[in-house]
């Protein structure tokens, strides 16, 4: 039988405020264990809950960009549920009336295929704590430094047919709100995590199958590789007459399974109602309009841009504008050098590959965005030829001395004396008979020849074009 995967995610982005949603106490990470959990945090007998005004802001500032129903008036529930790191055995959540309601992201998936995907709504809720297993021989540890911390819970709809466009949404949404600057992104830190839902149903089929959910996935590998597995093991099941049991299930990259944790909580099981002491958030239009002009340039404005004003082709504008360090670093670089598609493939190749062998962020370059436009300029203008640019830029990598300096001292400079040219064009003629009767005969691939050996006695550094131009004077 075919079969359809329906996927939904559930993606947790941690807001990057100071202090946590409902009390004072620091968010900033790494902090000893439980150093950072206050009596508010904890649920202490007699304490109160206050809402963080910058998470509110945060939160209406994400919906905006997505172009979502920003809902004036909001309710925060109760969830109700145990669990070690959990202390007051319920979390301060929104259900029925979140602040976002529906939105939509789209897609460019690989191959040029559009995608839209719903959003259901995006709510403010507080992080749990965390449950060390690793620390303690036989024993779970509790560090309670991350509970009240500010979330945003994007809820996506059921809208995504394969890991690899799973995988894309993920990337959109990270990419957004690092764009809003509401959450650093960090994967390997949790600022960022997702709760995938996955279910399987004949191809044609209308009605959704049985559903499971895989808890707490960090990485964009990992997402694509727990709902493969899972599509996988779902497929097995029923084509060998089992059945599909609602439940959550956590994924194992060492082992690349998914293992059953416990039974599919239902809404009703969390037995929501509204908390007790918040009031219902309200807030005016105004609100939401002083945040609106504080929206930066999108994702999918600035790949129009780079589109309809640098002329670059719509995937170099997508693969810039996807991460905003990059696409910053784009801009830098074009301001300086006014060259878009020479700092396109620079970035993109060479600065890339350096980055990605270094496992570097871009916002570390060994090589500066100012560096780099000089680089470009020097090559545009013919100072340098292509073979001496990639040497400067092997040197700028270690040096950070100015390029013009570099050039100069490295002797970089292309050569473009026309007498000196000539008389090592006619030495490479001379020591080369055969292939210049060959190349006199008509056969022009050995001008390549040519010109290859003039630019290896010059070191790279005579220009190609004016070599060519001698060589073919001379025949």
């Amino acid at each position: 039988m075919n079969w359809e995967a329906v996927i939904g995610l559930e993606i947790h982005v941690q807001l990057a405020t100071k202090s946590k949603i409902f009390s004072g106490a620091s968010t900033e990470y790494g902090a000893e264990p439980n150093a950072q959990a206050c009596a508010v945090d904890l649920g202490l007998p007699g304490v109160l809950p206050v809402l963080n005004e910058a998470a509110v802001a945060m939160a209406v500032k994400f919906g905006l960009a997505i172009g979502a129903q920003i809902n004036l008036h909001s309710v925060f529930d109760r969830k109700n549920y145990f669990y070690p790191d959990l202390p007051k055995g319920y979390q301060i959540s929104q259900f029925e009336t979140p602040i976002v309601g529906a939105g939509e992201v789209n897609l460019l998936l690989e191959g040029g295929q559009q995608r839209r995907i719903g959003v259901t709504r995006a709510h403010l809720e507080e992080d749990a704590g965390k449950s060390v297993h690793d620390l303690f021989p036989g024993q779970t540890g509790i560090d309670l430094n991350r509970t009240g911390t500010p979330l945003l819970e994007v809820v996506s709809e059921p809208d995504m047919r394969s890991a690899a466009e799973a995988v894309a949404y993920f990337k959109k949404i990270h990419a957004l709100a690092r764009y809003l600057k509401i959450c650093d992104g960090n994967l390997a830190e949790g600022s960022m995590r997702c709760d995938a839902n996955v279910s399987i149903r004949p191809v044609g089929q209308d009605s959704f199958g049985e559903r499971t959910e895989i808890k707490n996935i960090n990485s964009f590998r990992f997402v694509e590789r727990a709902i493969n597995h899972e599509i996988q093991r779902q497929i097995d099941v029923l084509e060998h007459g089992g059945k599909i049991e609602r439940e959550t299930r956590l994924y194992d990259p060492d082992k690349d399974e998914t293992r059953s944790m416990r039974g599919k909580e239902l809404s009703a099981d969390y037995r929501y109602f509204p908390d007790p002491d918040l009031l219902p958030l309200v807030f005016t239009e105004a609100f939401v309009e002083d945040i609106r002009a504080q929206l930066p340039e999108l994702p999918e404005a600035r790949q129009q841009r780079y589109c309809e004003a640098l002329a670059l082709s719509s995937y170099d504008a997508a693969w810039l504008s996807n991460d905003p360090d990059v696409a910053n670093f784009f801009d830098a670089t074009v301001a300086v050098c006014s060259n878009a598609k020479q700092s396109a493939n620079w970035i993109m190749g060479e600065l890339a590959a350096v980055l990605n062998k270094a496992d570097l962020d871009i916002t570390a370059s060994p090589v500066s965005p100012q560096q780099l436009g000089q680089l470009i300029t020097r090559l545009d203008d013919g100072t340098l030829s292509s073979k001496t640019a990639k040497t400067l830029f092997d040197a700028l990598r270690t040096d950070d001395a100015e390029v013009d300096v570099l050039i100069e001292t490295l002797n970089l400079k292309q050569m473009s004396d026309s007498g000196e040219l000539e008389s090592i064009v006619d030495q490479v003629m001379a020591d080369n008979p055969a292939q210049l009767e060959q190349l006199r005969g008509g056969k022009d691939k050995l001008l390549g020849f040519f010109v290859g050996q003039v630019m290896k006695l010059t070191q790279g550094k005579a220009n190609p074009q004016q070599v060519n131009e001698i060589i073919r004077s001379k025949l």
